[in-house]
């Protein structure tokens, strides 16, 4: 009887184990990781962090003998990486042409920083400028990045004389997320966030982007080469002949 029953046992098992589901093989695909930026309302600890930062960032600085200025060309073709878009930042659907020039300086001495670098932009309705300033010897902290941005409405002349305040300010970190605040609008027609907890932040941002504009000459070095990038699309007049022709002779 023993004998009978197993046997009569065995069936019943396979048929448990062919209603089990299949475990899933394990997925060799990468996780992706990704960390979102609280631009519009930073913790109180980010707070701290971002104004330590930008207290350390010296008002008058020693600069050393090497410097670069450049400028140029660079066709746009997808939205800029911008952290929160101005109130005033339009957006095409057509790429467009942006015309730039960079200044950058190294720092003479051995402080938190090693040079800094400024950059102005317009693709024709947008004009931005962006003041970054990296570490020399990064430990926790990279570089600390200032920006703006106005719509092309005026010329560049009128937008550096106005001293634009900042409307953005970023902290790249080693081996941490970044920081990052920004002015936010409210979205879907939403009221707009209230941020006067972090205007200190946006002001000492703002005197921090003065500052370096009058120590790097921006609103004289920046129209010059505007204007030099705009001469060079400009067609040549012909050349005058030097040639000179016989005089007739009077009958």
């Amino acid at each position: 009887m023993s004998i009978l029953f197993i046997g009569l046992a065995l069936p019943s098992a396979q048929q448990v184990l062919a209603q089990e589901p299949a475990t899933n093989p394990p997925s060799t695909q990468p996780q992706v990781k990704v960390n979102m930026l609280n631009v519009c309302s930073p913790s109180t600890a980010e707070q701290k962090e971002i104004a330590g930062a930008l207290e350390r960032i010296p008002k008058a600085p020693l600069f050393g003998a090497d410097f670069e200025v450049s400028r140029g060309r660079s066709t746009l073709t997808d939205m800029p990486n911008l952290l929160q878009p101005g109130p005033s930042t339009h957006f095409g659907d057509e790429k467009s042409v942006a015309s730039y020039v960079r200044i950058r300086r190294e720092f003479a001495v051995q402080a938190l920083f090693s040079s800094v670098q400024y950059s102005f932009s317009n693709d024709g309705q947008n004009m931005v400028e962006t003041l970054v300033l990296h570490v020399r010897d990064p430990k926790d902290l990279i570089q600390v990045s200032m920006e703006d941005s106005a719509s092309s409405v005026t010329s560049s002349e009128a937008m550096l004389g106005s001293n634009s305040p900042a409307s953005r300010v970023r902290l790249e970190r080693f081996g941490k997320s970044s920081i990052a605040l920004a002015r936010c609008l409210g979205q879907e027609g939403g009221p707009t966030p209230d941020q006067s907890a972090y205007e200190p932040l946006f002001r000492s941002a703002s005197d921090v982007l003065a500052n370096y504009r009058a120590l790097l000459s921006v609103k004289k070095i920046v129209p010059e080469e505007l204007a030099n990038i705009s001469g060079e699309s400009k067609p040549k007049a012909a050349p005058t002949s030097k040639i000179k022709r016989p005089v007739e002779e009077k009958k």
